[in-house]
């Protein structure tokens, strides 16, 4: 079974030099994925993808099911989950092209389901470390091995959508220490958690939040952005999955031990 899982956002509808041997289409206890996992191998090890808006980009952030696309790649059998999205930058060092891998997240999704755990068991878990530690740490570790630079920290600050945001609100989000912006990381993040799956974000900046700077069009500029990066995207899993990877440090797959009430 595949150890490893990789989420597309925007732009992010396949990988290449991933070599394809099945696709499956699953329902889950919580419903039906945003579409075919794919199962294949790059740099020698076997991996899934699932673009996260469907493959042809056709689910809206509000719309899709988080649960059930987590849930899919728990039941066959993935313990780590790389999570590629497009964002907006609003910190000065956050230009578009950059790529950055958050270690932080501000939630201000409503009405998204949060939780496996709604009914009658009670669970809180420990979401200090919003991103596995020791997944970013080999990240940043392919990084080196690239020619991409990366932003090894970044407050990401997770909005529901699909509206873009006012010039107000991303100066109130600037001033509660905000990087970066985008609509996928939650309630992501914390259902991986919940589900025991170590998960780190890849975030490439594709454009300035509103107010920063620029007057283009930004659906223009994630295209653009997207297509620009796509090479550095591959280049970089492929270092990743190229690692040797140590048995977890960290407590991602252990995080339910100390949750149920």
């Amino acid at each position: 079974m595949p150890e490893f899982g990789v989420i597309g956002g925007s732009g992010v509808y396949n990988i290449p030099g991933l070599e394809i041997r099945e696709e499956i289409r699953m329902d889950t206890p919580c419903g039906t994925p945003s579409g075919r996992y794919r199962i294949g191998s790059l740099s020698g090890r076997e991996i899934v993808f699932l673009a996260r808006h469907g493959s042809g980009h056709t689910l809206q952030p509000h719309r899709i099911n988080y649960r059930a696309n987590i849930l899919g790649f728990k039941e066959m059998g993935v313990k780590r989950l790389l999570s590629i999205g497009a964002v907006g930058g609003i910190s000065g060092r956050m230009k578009p092209g950059t790529i950055a891998v958050p270690d932080q997240i501000i939630d201000r999704t409503s009405g998204r389901i949060t939780t496996f755990y709604d009914r009658d068991e009670v669970v809180h878990i420990d979401f200090t470390e919003p991103f596995c530690r020791d997944l970013r740490h080999y990240i940043m570790t392919a990084s080196t091995h690239t020619d991409t630079e990366i932003a090894d920290k970044a407050t990401y600050i997770c909005v529901n959508g699909p509206r873009l945001e006012t010039a107000a609100e991303i100066r109130t989000f600037a001033g509660w220490g905000a990087d970066i912006i985008g609509m996928t990381a939650m309630p992501e993040a914390a259902l991986a958690r919940e589900a025991e799956i170590c998960y780190a974000g890849i975030s490439v900046v594709t454009n300035y939040a509103a107010g920063i700077s620029g007057e283009r069009s930004i659906t223009t500029e994630v295209k653009e952005i997207m297509l620009l990066s796509g090479e550095k995207i591959q280049s970089l899993l492929k270092q990743v999955f190229l690692l040797d990877f140590d048995p977890p440090s960290c407590s991602c797959q252990q995080a339910l031990d100390q949750a149920i009430m």
